[in-house]
This record gives C-alpha cells, sequence and structure tokens, in this order.
C-alpha cells in the first residue's frame, strides 16, 4: 500500500510538472523531457517501423519542385519536361502512375520507408548516399542489371539532366524511398538556420528551372 501511494505521489508530481506547472522550472521540465522522447523513444521507434535509420527527412532544395507546389498542374508541367525523359521511355501515363507525380518543395518533410533494391521500380523515389554533405532525394529513371546486380539512374523533377554522381547508384547507398509527404514547408522550422550559407541562387524558396 506504501509503496503505491508514493508511486502515486510521484507520477502526480511528473505530470503537474510535465503539463501543469507554468513556472520557468515546469517550462524547462517539459523541454528537456520532449527533446529525450523524441530522440531516444520516437525516432528510435518509427525507424523500427519504417524499417529504415532515416524515417524523416527534411527536402533541403530545390530539384523535385513542381510550379505551382500544392497546386502545381500535372499536364502544364509535364509538356514543359516531357523531352528528358524521351530517351528513358517514360511518356505521360507513366509519369502520373509514379509515386509523388507532381514532386515536392523545399522544406517539405517526408516519411521514408525501406527500400528493397530488388524491388525498386522506375518512377520511386529513392534517398541515397553519394558522398555528399546529405543524402540525395531523387526519382529513379532507369534500373541497369548486371549479373544479378541492379544499379539505379536517378534525376531530380526540377533538374536540366543528372548530376555526376546519379548513375550506377547500388543497393548498398539506398537509404530508403519516399513514401508520402507528411508535412509541407514544416521543414523551414530547421532550414531557416542554415539556408543562408547556400550559393545565392539556392537560396529561399523555389522556382522552376
Amino acid at each position: 500500500m506504501a509503496s503505491e501511494k508514493g508511486f502515486r505521489y510521484y507520477w502526480n508530481k511528473f505530470w503537474f510538472l510535465l503539463w501543469k506547472d507554468d513556472s520557468l522550472k515546469g517550462w524547462i521540465f517539459s523541454l528537456i523531457f520532449l527533446f529525450i522522447f523524441i530522440k531516444f523513444i520516437f525516432f528510435p521507434g518509427l525507424s523500427i517501423v519504417a524499417g529504415t535509420s532515416m524515417p524523416l527527412a527534411i527536402v533541403e532544395s530545390c530539384s523535385m519542385y513542381h510550379q505551382g507546389n500544392l497546386f502545381s498542374n500535372f499536364d502544364e508541367w509535364w509538356a514543359r519536361h516531357e523531352e528528358k525523359y524521351a530517351p528513358y521511355i517514360i511518356n505521360k501515363l507513366d509519369f502520373q502512375s509514379f509515386p509523388l507525380k507532381n514532386g515536392f518543395n523545399k522544406g517539405d518533410i517526408l516519411f521514408i520507408v525501406h527500400a528493397d533494391p530488388s524491388k525498386i521500380k522506375i518512377g520511386d523515389i529513392i534517398i541515397f548516399n553519394a558522398g555528399q554533405a546529405n543524402p540525395i532525394i531523387h526519382r529513379v529513371i532507369n534500373i541497369t542489371e548486371v549479373n544479378g546486380q541492379r544499379t539505379f539512374s536517378t534525376e531530380g523533377d526540377n533538374n536540366n539532366g543528372q548530376l555526376s554522381f546519379e548513375n550506377g547508384i547500388t543497393g548498398n547507398q539506398i537509404v530508403g524511398k519516399a513514401a508520402l509527404k507528411i508535412a509541407p514547408y514544416l521543414g523551414w522550422v530547421k532550414l531557416i538556420f542554415y539556408d543562408w550559407q547556400n550559393p545565392a541562387s539556392e537560396r529561399g524558396f523555389c522556382h522552376e528551372n
């Protein structure tokens, strides 16, 4: 009985300090608790569910941007970009069936899931390590298989060509693939603190190339 009363006492005290105490001590305690919960409980749990070490990703560039963003007109976008997909025999109907066919914007937060290299398809958006400061999030436009080994080529929807590291991507480089956009623009809460360090042409909000 004494131990039960003791538990209830400390639990009530903890709950009050976490949610009801408006003092400076209460605010500091809540912030520390939130940091511990997110870092050591929420993200590890989300990683297990998603099957990848990076279940959430903030989009840091405009390489996948479509003009209009949330209100992008796919037909108009395709008319402007159709030519660059012709060499890969990707047509309008193909692209319309791709995940996130309207791309995404700088500052969006994406939910990333495990990507089995043997099941990745053309049109999937993968996140992969390419020796850059941060992983790259681009769309698969070609898949090559030699002796059972698959390699992938990607390109950003808003780029006018491939970057030097976008060919011959191996399964070992792949962190996961984008499943859905869960929070448009919310990543700017973080980006705003270091976006100014980017070259002038890459700062701020996106426009279509």
